[in-house]
């Protein structure tokens, strides 16, 4: 399967065009976040992701609230709103979290991910903050990610993939945890094959 996922779109029309663009290319296009700048112009840029006719999963970053992100995404069929909650898709299963970016420890993120049941599933892990210490939460020589992520995916080896934003810096960087793969795929997006 070719996943197209982006992530600080931020409203940036070019990179929303390369992601039209590289779609053609993709089975389904996941965002992790920050589609827009505080909710503005939210409406023209769902309507575009919907035009590509493709199965678009997204979850709001920091930029969007939960409730307009999910009102926005249920006008379109194609789009699949996914915070706090796991899809299938096909044999995977999609797992989101969205939101925040800024705090270091989430009981909230704890709690939602102890009700997944990950045993012999093929789960992509979707959250807009990055994991605690890692390359995808660098800046500069300090970490800022969130260590309830990290400790789930150093416990849990049945993700296969983990996508997320939120620190620009670190866009199109890769790292690993055990046997997952961790991407963030910048406002550009990045074809992922699993």
């Amino acid at each position: 399967m070719k996943i197209l996922a982006f992530a600080d779109l931020h409203e940036r029309i070019t990179a929303l065009k390369e992601i039209e663009q590289k779609a053609k290319k993709a089975d389904i296009i996941i965002c992790a976040g920050d589609l827009t700048i505080f909710e503005t112009n939210i409406g023209p840029l769902m309507l575009r992701l919907s035009k590509i006719k493709k199965p678009v999963y997204i979850i709001p970053g920091n930029h969007e609230t939960p409730e307009v992100l999910k009102k926005y995404s249920a006008r379109y069929k194609n789009i699949h709103y996914f915070h706090k909650k796991m899809i299938k898709y096909k044999e995977y299963y999609l797992a989101g979290w969205g939101g925040g970016g800024f705090e270091q420890r989430s009981e909230e993120f704890e709690n939602f991910i102890k009700k997944i049941d990950s045993k012999n599933k093929k789960i992509i892990l979707v959250t807009h903050a990055p994991p605690y210490n890692t390359r995808l939460d660098q800046i500069e020589q300090e970490h800022y990610g969130n260590k309830s992520i990290k400790e789930y995916l150093q416990k849990n080896k049945d993700i296969i993939m983990y996508i997320c934003g939120h620190f620009h810096e670190n866009a199109g960087k890769k790292d690993k945890i055990n046997k997952t793969q961790l991407i963030n795929p910048g406002p550009e997006g990045r074809i992922i094959t699993i």
